[in-house]
Formats: structure tokens, C-alpha cells, sequence
């Protein structure tokens, strides 16, 4: 369905993000990724069995947010030009993502997955702080 003539917008507007840029910052990723990791620690130190369903539970919450703030930052705040710059970034969140995901932190309780996920973050936290230099 077409809309009528008077109704097609006339100018087209871009914008480099949905808000100011300042709104970023893999640090969001980051804390959520240690919260991962301690609820692994805390899991594997108690034999509870109520504690570790509501521990895989709230890590897995915690996991999703991860992947959220992640593919944020790969969506929105990294461009083409950054991409460019460092070709590797795409790989990275890649990575990140699937260590997030079910093949990793969501679908283990083993605290060095965590660790191996915190090691992504920090290096796109890397390139993302180098790009908010330039």
C-alpha cells in the first residue's frame, strides 16, 4: 500500500544514533558479565538445591543482559568507519556474543567461561575507548 503523495515525507533525516553517544559504554556489558562469573563462584560453593536453581535462573537473566548491551554497542554505537579501523570487531562480538549465549556462560557454570566472556568485553571496551578518543 502506497501512501498518498501529501503524505510521503519530503526530507529524509539521519542521525548517528538514537540518543547522544555518551549513552554508551561497554561497562554496562562488563558489570553484568562479573555478576555472571560470581553467581558461577557462589553456585559451585553451595550444594542447596533451591539456591542453585534460582543462581542459574538470575545468571542466565544476567547472560541475556549481556548479549544486550553487547549487540547495543555493535549496532548502534560502532559504524562502518570504526569497522574499517579495526576489522576485527566484528569477530569479537561475535565471540562475545556466543560466550554469552548457550554455548557458553548460558549453557555452563564454570566461572572460566565467565572469565573467557570478561576478556571479550575488555577488548572491545579497548577499541570502543580508542574510538571515543578520535
Amino acid at each position: 500500500m502506497r501512501l498518498p503523495r501529501i503524505l510521503t515525507p519530503r526530507v529524509t533525516a539521519s542521525a548517528h544514533c538514537d540518543l547522544p553517544c555518551g549513552v554508551y559504554d561497554p561497562a554496562q556489558a562488563r558489570i553484568e558479565a562479573e555478576s555472571v562469573k560470581m553467581i558461577c563462584e557462589k553456585y559451585q560453593a553451595n550444594t542447596d538445591p533451591e539456591f542453585r536453581s534460582r543462581a542459574i535462573i538470575i545468571k542466565e537473566q544476567r547472560a541475556e543482559l549481556v548479549k544486550h548491551h553487547l549487540w547495543v554497542l555493535w549496532t548502534d554505537y560502532f559504524k562502518p568507519a570504526h569497522f574499517e579501523k579495526y576489522p576485527q570487531l566484528h569477530q569479537l562480538f561475535n565471540e562475545a556474543t556466543k560466550l554469552a549465549g548457550a554455548g557458553g556462560v548460558k549453557g555452563s557454570l564454570d566461572p572460566a567461561t565467565a572469565d573467557q566472556l570478561l576478556q571479550k568485553i575488555d577488548e572491545i571496551a579497548k577499541i570502543f575507548w580508542e574510538t571515543k578518543k578520535a
